[in-house]
C-alpha cells in the first residue's frame, strides 16, 4: 500500500513540474518572439533599401553609356538585356546587373518609373510595396525622400503675420526636368479709409 501511494505522489509531482516548465516556456516565447519578428522586419527593410541602392548605381552606369535612363516600359529588365526598341547605334555593356532582377524581401516585384511621377527630379523612381504588400502606403520603401513629397504645397489658407493677412499663391514653372511648383505668399493691398462726405449742416452756408 505504501509503495502504491508513493508512486501516485511521484506521478502527480512530475505532472506539476511539467506544467510549470510549460508555463515558463510560454512566458519566454511571449517575450522573445516580438523582438525576433521586429528584428526580421528591420532586416527586410534594410535589404530592400540596399537593393534599391544597387539598382540606382546600375542605372547610373546605364545612363552614361546610353545617354538616358530606361523608360517605364523598358523597366529594370533593361539592366539585364538590351531593350529591343533601343537605337542600334547606341553602344552599351550589358548586363549592368548580374543575374535576374530580384524580388523584394516580401516576394513582390520592385516598381520602376521614368520619367517619375512622385518628384520633379530627372531621375528614375524605384520603390517596394513594403511589408504590407500594398502600393502607396506608409511602409513603402522608395528611392526618393518621401518626407519632402508628402508635405506638398501648403493649402490655400489665410495666415496672419505682423497684423497683415497673407494668402499663399502656387505658381508652376516648366523646365527640362519637369514641372516645378512653388508657393509664395501674396500680401493684400493696405486697407484704405473711406472719404468722408461733407455733412448736410456743413454745406448749408454755401
Amino acid at each position: 500500500m505504501r509503495r502504491t501511494r508513493t508512486g501516485r505522489a511521484s506521478r502527480g509531482f512530475t505532472l506539476v513540474e511539467m506544467l510549470v516548465v510549460l508555463g515558463i516556456l510560454v512566458v519566454l516565447v511571449s517575450l522573445v518572439a516580438p523582438r525576433i519578428i521586429g528584428s526580421q522586419k528591420k532586416a527586410d527593410i534594410k535589404a530592400a533599401r540596399t537593393q534599391i541602392g544597387l539598382f540606382k548605381n546600375a542605372l547610373q552606369r546605364y545612363a552614361i553609356d546610353v545617354k538616358s535612363f530606361p523608360t517605364t516600359e523598358q523597366g529594370l529588365q533593361a539592366l539585364i538585356e538590351r531593350p529591343a526598341d533601343l537605337d542600334e547605334n547606341v553602344d552599351g555593356e550589358w548586363p549592368y546587373l548580374d543575374g535576374a532582377i530580384p524580388k523584394d524581401p516580401w516576394g513582390n516585384d520592385y516598381q520602376y518609373e521614368y520619367p517619375g511621377t512622385h518628384t520633379n527630379a530627372d531621375a528614375p523612381e524605384i520603390w517596394s510595396f513594403g511589408p504590407d504588400k500594398e502600393d502607396n502606403t506608409a511602409d513603402d520603401i522608395c528611392s526618393w525622400d518621401r518626407a519632402s513629397t508628402e508635405e506638398g504645397v501648403e493649402p490655400l489658407t489665410d495666415t496672419k503675420k505682423g497684423g497683415e493677412t497673407t494668402t499663399p499663391r502656387t505658381t508652376t514653372k516648366g523646365s527640362a526636368t519637369g514641372t516645378k511648383t512653388s508657393t509664395r505668399p501674396v500680401t493684400p493691398p493696405p486697407e484704405t479709409k473711406p472719404i468722408r462726405s461733407p455733412r448736410a449742416k456743413d454745406t448749408e452756408g454755401f
